[in-house]
């Protein structure tokens, strides 16, 4: 790849179950510290662990300059943007800018107050209404950040909605649409996705397993995260850092099923293979796995047939599963994980896999239990979605001239 069109990460904004901050959710991996538990502000009758961030909607609305009646995905998502920015804050004025932010859930969190009120033919607040709509989550944040004329989108895709705003954040960057691009996602826990995942039967009841041959399912999480994206030009005109560079992308459909990933991995193999080949390297290469790894049964081994095909003939890297540690975080969770995997490389080593007591019988492979010091020049991050949306992303570390 010609690094004079590549996409530069130049900053990070993260905030989830184990920090609200970059520097937060460092010193949690560090630790081996997750951040699922008992919920304290998500009023269900389950008593389901969840990723949640201990933080009133107003304590978020505090934290960010904004109102405390916005939803919560946008107060997240108005957080982490504002991080990921803070270094060039009003710098940006002249540039072609894009804002490019997923979410799965939109303003359901408020939206879901109002049914009962409509049910009972009561009077509705049609802001929460408007609200509901996964677009009003991208203007909202766009309008916090005061960016003139910039320019918005949103994706839902399910689970890789995050890591695809990345990706055509990256390919607007090297096809010289845009000059910076802010590419993230939130989402908020709710009761609606609550009951949704648990009518699946995918919610495990205790601390999931990911890569478990006795694994239950998945716990929920919220977060946002976002990685602002530069070409060459920008970054030598804001005199930014070029923390890693997105080397390779690739989506795939697996088309297999509406909620389950075909037994073969097919859309997996094909975005990790795809990706992998775009950033001009080999497997052998990959450092480090970031897995989609949620827990359920299906999810877990789709990917890891799909990795053993993709890396057959090359010994597997160390791999693990940071959804141990937030929670599945839907819509946010591609952002999330790109954050930690340039985390990976800033810090040269692998994030360890939480709770992993029998491996998967089936898999010649097992994901690393402890944190690994080692050269980490390439991150294979994967999301992989309801519909078989399948994304994946390789991070690199940026040659030094």
């Amino acid at each position: 790849m010609n690094h004079k069109s590549a996409a530069y990460i130049t900053g990070l904004g993260v905030i989830s179950a184990i920090g609200n901050n970059v520097s937060e959710n460092l010193n949690a991996l560090n630790a081996m510290q997750a951040g699922i538990g008992r919920a304290d502000l998500l009023k269900s009758i389950h008593q389901l662990p969840l990723g949640e961030i201990k933080c009133s909607n107003q304590e978020l609305a505090d934290k960010c300059g904004a109102l405390g009646t916005l939803p919560r995905t946008a107060l997240l998502s108005i957080l982490a943007a504002k991080e990921a920015l803070s270094a060039f804050e009003g710098r940006t004025k002249g540039f072609r800018i894009g804002l490019l932010s997923a979410n799965t859930v939109g303003g359901m969190d408020l939206t879901e107050k109002e049914y009962p009120k409509i049910k009972s033919r009561g009077k509705i607040d049609p802001r929460n209404i408007w609200y509901h709509e996964s677009g009003s989550i991208t203007e909202l944040t766009a309008a916090a950040l005061e960016l003139e004329d910039c320019w918005t989108t949103t994706i839902s895709t399910a689970c890789s909605s995050s890591a695809n705003t990345i990706m055509m954040g990256a390919r607007l960057i090297e096809q010289g649409k845009m000059d910076i691009v802010i590419a993230g996602g939130a989402d908020s826990l709710s009761q609606f996705t609550l009951n949704g995942f648990n009518s699946l039967m995918i919610l495990d009841k205790e601390l999931c397993q990911p890569f478990d041959e006795h694994r239950r399912g998945l716990n929920l999480g919220e977060g946002a995260a976002y990685v602002v994206l530069m070409n060459e030009q920008t970054v030598k005109s804001l005199k930014a850092e070029k923390l890693a560079i997105v080397s390779g992308y690739a989506n795939a459909n697996d088309a297999h099923h509406q909620t389950a990933s075909s037994p073969e991995g097919n859309g997996n193999q094909l975005a990790m293979k795809n990706a992998i080949q775009q950033a001009g390297i080999r497997p052998g290469h990959i450092d480090y796995i970031n897995l989609h790894g949620t827990g359920t049964a299906n999810n877990d081994s789709s990917e890891g047939i799909a990795i053993e095909k993709i890396f057959e003939g090359h010994k597997i890297p160390e791999a693990s599963s940071t959804k141990c540690y937030t929670g599945h975080t839907l819509g946010a969770a591609g952002a999330i994980e790109a954050v930690f995997s340039v985390l990976a490389i800033r810090e040269q080593k692998t994030w360890a896999h939480l709770r992993l007591e029998t491996p998967i019988r089936e898999l010649s492979w097992q994901p690393n239990q402890n944190i690994v010091a080692k050269q980490v020049r390439h991150v294979l991050s994967n999301s992989f979605g309801f519909g078989g949306n399948c994304s994946a992303l390789v991070i690199s570390a940026v040659i030094k001239d």
